[in-house]
């Protein structure tokens, strides 16, 4: 199975925007830069990541990104569902019953064997992806992480984060 760059990027932004500070933002240009991504090419992503409801996007100079929900809460299967699309990796075309040989479609009336075997590895790589959260990847990476990668990644957050004003500390 093959999944495109854009689970890797949008996994990634996800973690990043994990560090960010309570109710603060990155902006995607950010983000694409800390990865070395178009930004346009990661905007995409970015989208289809709010539109599911694991990033919520923030409007005004100030505004970015920041998780919708708290990591804790969003799944690597929630990710690449968001990217990939729901549908399995595998779609089984009934190829059997094509061809110069065929015979009524009655004769098949059992289940593709490949293609139930292909349900059942996708169904047990979904369970996987389900098992581990953002959390997850955030913690093993500060436990086992280069410090001199988790400075850098540290102090990249700290300095393109954007502080949002909550609606109780702004002045009438």
């Amino acid at each position: 199975m093959k999944l495109g760059e854009g689970v890797e990027a949008a996994i990634h932004c996800a973690s990043m925007l994990a560090g960010v500070d309570g109710n603060s933002t990155m902006s995607g240009a950010a983000m694409a830069e800390a990865f070395g991504l178009s930004p346009s090419y990661l905007l995409k992503h970015l989208n289809q990541l709010t539109a599911a409801g694991i990033l919520e996007s923030v409007s005004g100079p100030s505004g970015g990104y920041r998780l919708a929900r708290p990591a804790e809460r969003i799944t690597l299967l929630d990710i690449v569902l968001a990217v990939e699309g729901k549908e399995p990796a595998f779609r089984c075309g009934e190829i059997r019953q094509r061809g110069p040989v065929k015979i009524d479609a009655s004769a098949y009336v059992k289940p593709c064997g490949i293609n139930a075997a292909m349900l059942k590895a996708e169904r047990a790589y979904r369970t996987a992806l389900a098992e581990v959260k953002v959390s997850d990847i955030v913690a093993n990476y500060a436990a086992e992480g280069d410090p001199r990668s988790i400075a850098a990644s540290c102090a990249f957050v700290e300095r393109h984060q954007r502080p949002q004003k909550s609606a109780s500390s702004k002045q009438i």
